[in-house]
């Protein structure tokens, strides 16, 4: 770490040795991704024992719960620097980031991942914060107070989660038998997350509400199947 920057190594399978491999900041190495929304990228977090004990569980979260559609965030085993981190590598640039232990060192890592400024970052985990919170009171049968806190992290404009928060007011809206509102947030939650299985599972749970016919449809069948297997990905 350096004057309180995250200091990056390209991976290489041959490493320079360290007097003379070249290190930089974040921006200076780290091309922007979201420009190209078709492009899944990637963040994996390192969770074994020596990161997790530095916060890389919560780092993970962090970084989760603030992505936008086209980065996808996951644990990952030891990616060696032990002591430096929590440690992450950001794909497909195979970019080493170590020092990555608390959410605005997460939002500073996104910012510059995507191109987008701090300030817009900062906002998502304002909303991020806001939407856990909507979430407690959903773990409490409390929609009415979550719809509401919900619909103010939707109102900060944030860059990322964004479908996150309207898969959660769908559900939240559904709960409260709100259905034309909780169908247009699931609507949006899928638009702009066609490929997260979470979102689609919301979607097909609210089609099903519509309409229970549905669930006798081969189609309908088999697209439960492969949801189910991506969930059961995702769980281990």
């Amino acid at each position: 770490m350096n004057g309180g920057v995250c200091v990056i190594r390209i991976l290489n399978p041959h490493p320079l040795p360290p007097s003379a491999a070249t290190t930089s900041t974040l921006n200076h190495r780290i091309k922007p991704i979201y420009a190209n929304a078709a492009e899944t990228n990637e963040i994996r977090v390192c969770t074994n024992r020596t990161c997790r004990r530095q916060g890389s569980m919560e780092s993970l979260q962090v970084l989760s719960g603030i992505a936008p559609p086209n980065i996808t965030v996951n644990s990952c085993g030891c990616l060696g620097r032990c002591g430096a981190g929590p440690n992450l590598v950001i794909l497909p640039s195979a970019t080493f980031v170590s020092h990555c232990a608390t959410a605005a060192r997460a939002a500073e890592i996104m910012a510059i991942v995507t191109g987008f400024d701090l300030g817009s970052w900062n906002k998502s985990l304002e909303a991020l914060s806001i939407r856990k919170k909507a979430e407690v009171h959903m773990e409490k049968g409390d929609f009415a107070t979550a719809e509401i806190l919900l619909s103010q992290a939707l109102d900060l404009n944030p860059v990322g989660g964004i479908h996150h928060i309207y898969r959660h007011r769908s559900v939240a809206r559904l709960a409260m038998n709100n259905t034309i509102a909780a169908l247009g947030d699931a609507i949006e939650a899928s638009t702009l997350a066609p490929k997260n299985p979470q979102v689609a599972g919301d979607s097909y749970s609210m089609a099903l509400e519509l309409d229970p016919s549905i669930r006798r449809s081969k189609s309908f069948k088999a697209r439960i199947a492969k949801l189910e297997e991506k969930l059961l990905i995702l769980d281990l």
